[in-house]
This record gives C-alpha cells, sequence and structure tokens, in this order.
C-alpha cells in the first residue's frame, strides 16, 4: 500500500485555514475540511482525526488527497459539477415519434414492430447524424414518458375493419328500415303472412377430435376440467343460423326458399314457405 504524502502547508496558508476554522459563518463542511488539513499538517494520522472529528475514513482521505492534487485553499470549496442532465427539446420528441411510428422494416430491420431495446438503440445510434445529441443517453423510462405523451404504442397492434363496400350506408339504411318494419309489425299485433329472419353464418370452424378422454374436477385435487393437449383436425364446419325476429323462433330446417341477397349478410329479408 502506498504511503500518502505530506501537505506542506505555508504560514500565509496555515492562517487561512485557521481563521476559516474560527468563523462561524462558514459552511460546517468548508470547517470541517480546514480542521482535517491542519491535523494532518501537524503530523496526526487518519485513525486520530477520525476519532477527534468523528468522522468516516473516506471523507478524510478524499479531503487530504483532494489538497494534494489541487492545493489546501482550493480544496476548501466544492468542485463544479456536471450539472442538471441536457433537456430534451421539442424537435427531439418529434423526431422519436416520427421514427415511433415508421415500420422497423422500411430501416433496415427485420423485425416488423418496434421493441423498446431496438427503437432506443435505433435512436442512440442515429440521433447524432439527425442532429438531436441531446437523445444520446436517452433510456427506456424517457422513451416511454416520450411515447405515452402522445398515445404511441409501437410495439403493439390493434384491428381495424376496413370500409370496402361503396354502398355500404344504403345497404345499412335497408337494414335498419327492416327491423324498423319488424317493430312496427310486432307492436300491431296484426296477422300477415311472411316472417322477417335475421341469418348470418360463420364459416371455416375447426373440427377437432381430442385423442384421449376428458378428464372432470377432482375435489381438493384437480380444480378444473382437464384435457390432453394433443387432438386430430377433421376438417372444418360453417355454422349457420337464422332466427324469426317476429316470434323469436330459432330456424334450423330447410324452410327458407328465397333470400334476397342484395341485403348486407348482418340482417338478410327472407320469405318462407309454411
Amino acid at each position: 500500500m502506498t504511503k500518502r504524502k505530506n501537505i506542506k502547508l505555508t504560514t500565509d496558508e496555515v492562517e487561512v485555514l485557521k481563521s476559516i476554522k474560527s468563523r462561524r459563518s462558514e459552511p460546517v463542511s468548508k470547517v470541517q475540511r480546514a480542521t482535517i488539513l491542519l491535523m494532518y499538517n501537524q503530523g496526526n494520522k487518519i485513525s486520530q482525526i477520525k476519532n477527534h472529528l468523528n468522522t468516516t475514513r473516506p471523507l478524510i482521505e478524499r479531503v487530504i488527497d483532494k489538497a494534494l492534487s489541487i492545493g489546501a485553499i482550493a480544496s476548501l470549496s466544492d468542485l463544479p459539477r456536471k450539472g442538471r442532465p441536457q433537456k430534451i427539446t421539442d424537435d427531439a420528441k418529434a423526431w422519436v415519434l416520427n421514427i415511433a411510428c415508421q415500420r422497423p422494416a422500411d430501416l433496415g430491420y427485420a423485425a416488423e414492430l418496434w421493441s423498446y431495446s431496438l427503437l432506443i438503440r435505433h435512436i442512440r445510434n442515429t440521433c447524432k447524424q439527425s442532429g438531436h445529441s441531446c437523445l444520446r443517453n436517452l433510456g427506456k423510462g424517457r422513451l416511454h414518458s416520450i411515447l405515452r405523451q402522445s398515445n404511441i404504442k409501437p410495439h403493439k397492434i390493434s384491428y381495424y375493419v376496413e370500409r370496402r363496400d361503396e354502398n355500404f350506408e344504403e345497404k345499412m339504411a335497408n337494414v335498419l328500415c327492416v327491423y324498423k318494419e319488424v317493430e312496427v309489425q310486432n307492436a300491431s299485433n296484426e296477422t300477415h303472412n311472411k316472417v322477417t329472419i335475421s341469418f348470418d353464418e360463420k364459416p371455416g370452424i375447426q373440427a377437432i377430435k381430442n385423442l384421449s378422454p376428458q378428464l372432470q374436477p377432482v375435489p381438493e385435487k384437480y380444480s378444473t376440467v382437464s384435457r390432453d393437449h394433443q387432438y386430430k383436425r377433421l376438417g372444418t364446419v360453417s355454422l349457420l343460423a337464422g332466427i324469426d325476429l317476429h316470434t323469436g323462433l330459432v330456424v334450423g330446417d330447410k324452410r327458407v326458399v328465397a333470400i334476397h341477397l342484395d341485403a348486407p349478410r348482418l340482417s338478410r329479408r327472407v320469405v318462407a314457405a309454411h
């Protein structure tokens, strides 16, 4: 272990340190540092200084090393610090949002969606050449805050229904008229020889067969129904259903003889033969 050098204080430096030590208007930290330097200059060991001032050894060593490095008087004051982190400008935030709203694949990545780690890495690598050096130390928390303020979630997917039928609103109006007519007819209680059926289908349902028997719950042992993870595909089935809007009767046979296909699948007007 290298022995720490002695501090060689001049007469003027000793007088200044003694003056600072005796002043009540000086900060406590400055008075403590002056006392440490005076005692160390008098030949006291670090352990003796520690016991006298009731402080820690690392603190005393830092004060002495700082005095040896920049001088006794200069070491009494705190050195200037780095200050607050550089503020992220509004232009930089807008640039981050612009990147987040692009597809990673369009920027040369294999991913289809951004992850936070991938987005942060891309921003750090390209922010300087884009004129936004304030983003070079961008972290996950700060990125999340920027995205949240604009309600952007580039790592998630939501689904929408695109309107592909130019005549959708006209057909929707026809459907609403049908339901209104049904409401009027049901309220009048008059007899009529037609029915209105709301009909829809769900095609392509997987027909799956379990290869092992289903296990039922067992008290204090198995809380749920259990099924084997392996199964056999038997193809697909289509589910078709129609309900009579006047009586609530579900139609499950071949009564339907004509369907007006010009109406949307949501509700097709049908005429039935009894």
